[in-house]
């Protein structure tokens, strides 16, 4: 059984695997403007957190991780990232002007219970950027560069989730959907990942 891949080594390595992470980021980070106080929950090892420091220098950022190893690794490239979950963020109510959910929602048990709590710490019309993959283009994609070890590696996804059901799920939140995109193409069945960007309605 191959082990859990590490995100920076992944990213280190180059080619179009690294082009394609930072044309995802690019699109996803693209959408902020005046938003002040910038949450990424479940940052993983700060690879999008270090972009949105360097990018936004005077805004306050905070990346949350459930997994010790992750905050440990970002905080040895001093980006401000500490222990959370998505079920219980430790920021009071409507505090937080944009938060980053970036590949996570597939992993979790309750989807819909970390979005209504991301919504919590929102302020109204308060930005949410997320990202959710769509693992067969996924995998055929890792095999066509040859990538055989994240092909096989596994996922760790609870569900696999298409863009309408995302739209259904953010929607059933308190959110409204502000666009909805397929990346990097237009049609889903051979896209890599769904961007959904929504706004904060009540």
């Amino acid at each position: 059984m191959t082990g859990p891949l590490r995100q920076r080594e992944q990213y280190a390595k180059g080619g179009i695997g690294k082009r394609y992470w930072d044309y995802r980021d690019r699109q996803t980070l693209s959408y902020i403007s005046e938003e002040k106080i910038i949450v990424d929950v479940g940052c993983g090892e700060g690879i999008t957190l270090e972009k949105l420091v360097k990018k936004f220098p005077d805004r306050k950022i905070a990346g949350i991780d459930y997994s010790p190893e992750n905050v440990e690794v970002c905080k040895e490239h001093q980006l401000p990232a500490r222990l959370g979950n998505a079920y219980g963020l430790d920021f009071g109510d409507a505090s937080v002007d944009c938060c980053l959910f970036m590949e996570v929602i597939e992993h979790l048990l309750d989807p819909l219970k970390a979005l209504r709590e991301i919504h919590r710490i929102m302020r109204q019309e308060g930005l949410l950027l997320l990202v959710f993959p769509n693992d067969l283009p996924f995998k055929i994609a890792r095999l066509a560069c040859l990538k055989f070890q994240e092909a096989f590696t596994p996922s760790g996804h609870v569900k696999h989730w298409t863009p309408r059901e995302m739209r259904k799920a953010v929607e059933s939140t308190g959110f409204t959907i502000v666009d909805l995109q397929c990346l990097p193409f237009y049609f889903w069945w051979c896209s890599l990942h769904g961007l959904v960007v929504a706004r904060k309605k009540q």
